[in-house]
C-alpha cells in the first residue's frame, strides 16, 4: 500500500473526503467498477458506479504468508451485479483491485488490495463476495503427485489432445431438459455408449452461454435418444434452441488415453507404481522373498 505524500496530508488533516472503489474483471473480460461513494468516480479509464448498493467491510492483511482478506456486499441489480451472473459462475475467480480514493480529486488514491473473488452468496435480494488476497495462490497445491492414473485434465497444455478434431465433441442444439441435470437428444449416434461420461458440457448460447458442467452419465437409451446427465443441475437453465458443446470424456486410465484417444505421449500417470496391497506387504517366513512378483 503506497499514500503519495499529497493523501497523507489529506489523510492527517482530520477533515477527509475518501471513499472506496473496486475494479471487478470477470474471466470473460468484463471490467466493472463500483464504489460506496454517492456520486460516480472515474479513474484508470474505469468508472466506478455508486447506484451498485455495493460497500466493503474492513481489509484485513497480514505480513509473511497470511492470506489478506476482506467482503464486500451490496444489492443485486439488473443493470450491475445480476443474480443470473453469479448462478452463472461469471464472478468466480474474478480479479478484484481496490483503492482507497479522494472523491474530491482521484488522483489522491491508493492500491489497498488485490487479489480474487472467492465465495459469492446470495440472500433476499442482496450478495456477499469474499475477497482474497494474491498470498491465497500460495494455498494451491504444487508438484505432481505420483499414482497410476493421468494428473492432467484432457485438452489442456499438459495432456494436449485437440478436442476439435472431429470426433471428439458435438455442437448440438438443446431438444430435451429436465429442468435438473438430464438432457435427451434425438438423432445423436456415431458415438459409443457412455462415450461422453466424465467429459464437458458448454453452453454455448442464450441466457446460461458460458456455463460449463460435467457429465455424469451418457447413455444411448433407444436406437435415436441419448440421454446426458450432469453431475449438477446448471445455475441457469439453458432453453430449448440453445447451442450446447458435449465433449468427449476421459476415465485417465492408461488403457484410454492409448485407445481412445492415441495420446500416450502424453500420458502424465504411473500405470507401474505398486498400488496399495504391494505397500502394505511384509517379508514371511515361507516362500521366495526376492522381490519379485508377489503373485507368484
Amino acid at each position: 500500500m503506497s499514500y503519495s505524500q499529497a493523501f497523507r496530508d489529506h489523510l492527517a488533516s482530520g477533515t477527509t473526503t475518501v471513499a472506496r472503489a473496486f475494479a471487478v474483471t470477470r474471466a470473460d473480460g468484463v471490467v466493472m467498477g463500483f464504489t460506496d461513494h454517492d456520486r460516480d468516480l472515474a479513474f484508470d479509464g474505469v468508472t466506478f458506479r455508486a447506484d451498485s448498493g455495493m460497500t466493503a467491510r474492513a481489509l484485513q492483511m497480514g505480513t509473511g504468508l497470511s492470506v489478506d482478506n476482506s467482503e464486500v456486499f451490496g444489492a443485486l441489480k439488473s443493470d450491475a451485479i445480476t443474480e443470473d451472473d453469479i448462478l452463472a459462475g461469471r464472478y468466480d475467480g474474478a480479479y478484484v483491485k481496490g483503492w482507497l480514493v479522494n472523491w474530491a480529486d482521484v488522483g489522491m488514491r491508493a492500491l489497498q488490495f488485490a487479489g480474487t473473488l472467492g465465495e459469492v452468496t446470495r440472500s433476499g435480494g442482496s450478495f456477499t463476495a469474499e475477497m482474497r488476497g494474491l498470498s491465497e495462490g500460495l494455498n494451491q497445491p504444487q508438484g505432481r503427485i505420483y499414482h497410476a492414473r493421468c494428473s492432467a485434465i484432457l485438452g489442456d497444455g499438459h495432456c494436449r489432445f485437440d478436442l476439435n478434431q472431429p470426433g471428439f465433441s458435438e455442437e448440438r442444439p438443446v431438444e430435451e431438459f429436465d429442468g435438473a441435470r438430464t438432457f435427451q437428444f434425438t438423432n445423436f449416434l456415431g458415438y459409443d455408449d457412455r462415450f461422453f461420461e466424465k467429459g464437458r458440457f458448454k453452453v454455448l448460447t442464450g441466457p446460461a452461454a458460458g456455463l460449463v458442467g460435467m457429465i455424469k452419465n451418457d447413455r444411448v437409451t433407444t436406437t435415436v435418444t441419448r440421454t446426458v446427465e450432469l453431475w449438477q443441475a446448471p445455475g441457469i437453465a439453458p432453453l430449448p434452441g440453445d447451442m450446447v458443446r458435449i465433449e468427449a470424456g476421459c476415465d485417465r486410465r492408461a488403457d484410454t488415453c492409448k485407445l481412445k484417444f492415441a495420446n500416450f505421449v502424453n500420458f502424465r500417470g504411473f500405470p507401474g507404481i505398486p498400488g496399495e496391497d504391494w505397500l502394505m506387504s511384509y517379508p514371511v517366513s515361507a516362500g521366495v522373498n526376492d522381490g519379485g512378483s508377489l503373485s507368484r
